[in-house]
């Protein structure tokens, strides 16, 4: 187990609910991966993210709500400024499994 935080260090933490509006593949990722634009509402608007979500289709992650961490400093991810962390749990096949809500919520909304 990792070390125990604070609940104070968790607050400040953003984690909100968007929607995929485009994807692409991210051709200079050593490893495969896609570069998304994710819909995070009026008061964070658009964000980007390079991930290794290649289990999924294009066409499955198209309009598809996710959750993700939305105020971690921005990181090149094979020449791609990754504004967002996309939250998921790994399977026993090594792969991403997306988390999201259960049903449609308003983008921007928070996750507590």
């Amino acid at each position: 187990m990792k070390d125990i935080v604070k609940y104070e260090d968790f607050e400040k933490i953003e984690i909100l609910v968007g929607t995929i509006l485009e994807v692409k593949i991210n051709e200079k990722a050593r490893k495969p991966a896609y570069v998304l634009k994710i819909d995070f509402g009026e008061k964070v608007g658009i964000k980007q993210s390079s991930a290794q979500i290649t289990n999924y289709s294009i066409e499955e992650l198209l309009q598809k709500q996710i959750i993700a961490v939305c105020n971690f400093e921005k990181k090149n991810i094979a020449g791609i400024e990754s504004e967002v962390l996309i939250l998921g749990a790994i399977n026993e096949n090594k792969e991403v499994i997306l988390l999201h809500p259960q049903q449609k919520v308003d983008n921007g909304s928070n996750v507590c």
